[in-house]
């Protein structure tokens, strides 16, 4: 019923004789109405409690008897009783003014985003956006036909003969003309791999990136993915350093801060550093590996067993709450193609200014170890562990150049494609992969998770991964595959 402007609840017979007992032995002074002071104490509210406990004396006791007499009436809590009337009168008021229209048919956008966040339809969609924009666009068209045109044709017959012909005629210090152009040379190694190798890679990635960010997708993404990533520490959430990480894993693992708990951010820190590759390192290992099929079958299969086996293990050992997620979904809509050049554009210049000098300075630092003999005698150490998996001596300096830069070494790998089996390819790929974080990532490891952690996941890495490549070799070599 209504009184004057406010609207008034009528309760359960017994819990209004309450109100009225209750309410006729209150004699203090309190800022509410003496209904609302019954109806809070009925609902065991504490401070009221110690409020009229303080005000009214010895009648306290004869109202809490009241409470206690009505609670011992209903089979549920007298709060749990108090909201469902609530409630019930709200959805009566809501009735009595507003008009549901009919159901209308959903659009398309609505029945795609359902799909989308539905897992008997989502992750079907989610294998064919990954097939289409990674392999296909990424994979064959950026890292295969772009970089052929790039580095074999543009780069292997025009613009590096050209320089080593010019630096070769005017510099007459060989070591001083391998800095420049020789197996170590800042534009015969480092702008080649860089411009010609990594770059049609990173680019196609972050276009595609941008038309998926653009349209709406990832969010739905992360909600079709919550309850699979809940069972490895995370939540839905997770999904947007994850994917970053595709593109570089440096600027996922400092996006890995939005994650709610500790736990969550070193989980997350720890799967981007073991088994996501960047767009380099992705790109150049989907080139090499195109033209065997069931290698690289072999390698994705491993790659997703140690993110699900290493994140599952990973949450059953730290500490930490269980994480939470919810997420207010965006409309779907068709990607800006303004939007989408300028984060491309922007993405691209990043790597140039962040990323290029980085693989000259590999270089010069390959050149100068090249030179004093220091990187003979870490390729001497390296040797037996590439032999333990089962490689020959020569992918030594591919893993100690993934360590500068995760590309870099990948990059290593697509130059000596020839030289190595199926099985060699896939156990190189898989090791790879799951090898130790490039400099750039360590350190930002360090910086966001603390030098101990980062240490200790760097430590956990080297050992898994040459663990799993030996175990991947025998298993590979044992029942006679050639893949």
């Amino acid at each position: 019923m209504l009184a004057g402007n406010r609207i008034r609840v009528a309760y359960d017979p017994s819990i209004e004789s309450a109100i009225c007992d209750i309410t006729a032995l209150l004699k203090g002074g309190y800022a509410i109405s003496p209904r609302s002071v019954a109806l809070l104490l009925l609902q065991g509210d504490p401070d009221i409690r110690r409020l009229v406990q303080a005000g009214e004396g010895e009648r306290f006791s004869q109202i809490n008897t009241i409470v206690e007499r009505t609670a011992r009436r209903h089979a549920h809590p007298l709060s749990y009783v108090i909201r469902m009337a609530l409630q019930q009168k709200a959805s009566d008021i809501t009735a009595s003014v507003v008009t549901v229209a009919p159901p209308q048919k959903p659009r398309f956008a609505e029945r795609l985003s359902r799909a989308m966040i539905n897992p008997w339809t989502g992750f079907p969609l989610l294998i064919l956006i990954v097939y289409l924009v990674l392999y296909q666009f990424v994979g064959v068209i950026g890292a295969g036909k772009l970089v052929d045109l790039i580095e074999g044709t543009l780069f292997g017959e025009h613009i590096n003969p050209f320089f080593t012909d010019l630096v070769t005629k005017h510099i007459p210090y060989q070591s001083i003309r391998d800095l420049f152009v020789g197996e170590f040379g800042l534009l015969t190694l480092g702008i080649t791999y860089a411009v010609a190798i990594v770059l049609p890679i990173v680019g196609t990635f972050f276009l595609a990136f941008s038309v998926i960010e653009d349209s709406g997708y990832l969010p739905r993404l992360s909600l079709l993915v919550d309850g699979l990533f809940k069972k490895i520490g995370l939540t839905g959430r997770a999904v947007i350093p994850l994917v970053l990480g595709l593109g570089c894993d440096t600027m996922a693992t400092m996006v890995t801060r939005t994650q709610e708990t500790r736990r969550e951010r070193v989980i997350a820190t720890l799967l981007l550093a073991l088994a996501i590759p960047c767009a380099g390192q992705l790109g150049v290992i989907l080139a090499v590996l195109s033209g065997h099929p069931a290698a690289l079958t072999v390698w994705l299969i491993v790659l997703v067993f140690s993110f699900v086996l290493v994140g599952f293990l990973a949450s059953r050992i730290l500490p930490g709450e269980k994480p939470s997620f919810y997420m207010e979904l965006p409309p779907l809509r068709w990607p800006k193609i303004s939007n989408i050049l300028t984060k491309t554009y922007t993405r691209i210049v990043w790597y140039l200014k962040e990323v290029l000098p980085i693989f000259l300075a590999v270089s010069l630092i390959a050149w100068a170890l090249d030179l004093t003999g220091v990187m003979d005698a870490i390729l001497d150490g390296l040797r037996p562990v590439v032999g333990w998996i089962g490689l020959p001596d020569d992918t030594a300096r591919v893993f100690l150049f993934g360590f500068f830069r995760r590309d870099y070494g990948a990059a290593g790998l697509y130059d000596m494609q020839n030289a190595l089996t199926g099985v060699q390819l896939a156990v190189a790929a898989v090791t790879l992969t799951l090898f130790v974080p490039c400099i750039a990532q360590f350190m930002m490891m360090v910086k966001e998770r603390g030098i101990r952690t980062a240490l200790a996941i760097f430590a956990f890495i080297v050992v898994y991964a040459f663990t799993i490549g030996f175990l991947l070799n025998k298993i590979l070599t044992g029942i006679g595959v050639s893949l």
